[in-house]
């Protein structure tokens, strides 16, 4: 009789031995898929140095900003969204920076300086020490209001 090994994936077995998760590349927490307040929380916790505390502040202004605000990670990023309305915002930890991503950014004032193949979602770089918490208010506040997007389940 042959031996099969069983492999146990990473996010399970994180949660259940309470290890912190991996970083990957750029640092950036691996974090299994999941919805709601404590899987953003426990990206956030395990964001690299200073990084986690500038996770830990734009949580706050989000839920400050945003009542009833939606949370869920999908491919290790933190999302933010309204129910009915769809997903408006997610950050992503990089080397040198936390980039926040708004899906409609383009519709924003100002509009945030980042952009990609998505012709509407535009993206802020935040480097260590230079959160503008005023104007990131403004853009998650004008940001909550429009039609989120429904990319991977409806809200």
């Amino acid at each position: 009789m042959s031996k099969r090994s069983t492999k146990l994936s990473d996010g399970p077995a994180i949660e259940r031995s309470g290890a912190k998760p991996r970083l990957l590349s750029g640092g950036n927490p691996q974090i299994a898929k999941a919805d709601g307040d404590a899987p953003v929380q426990a990206y956030i916790a395990a964001m690299p140095g200073w990084k986690s505390d500038i996770g830990r502040r734009l949580d706050t202004l989000i839920a400050r900003n945003v009542p009833n605000v939606r949370k869920a990670v999908r491919w290790n990023s933190p999302f933010y969204g309204i129910e009915g309305e769809g997903w408006f915002l997610s950050t992503h930890v990089f080397t040198r920076f936390v980039r926040v991503t708004f899906f409609l950014g383009r519709s924003l004032r100002p509009v945030p300086p980042g952009s990609g193949k998505d012709k509407d979602a535009r993206w802020f770089d935040i480097f260590e020490g230079e959160l503008d918490e005023e104007q990131m208010v403004r853009w998650i506040r004008q940001a909550a209001a429009l039609p989120g997007w429904r990319g991977f389940d409806k809200l």
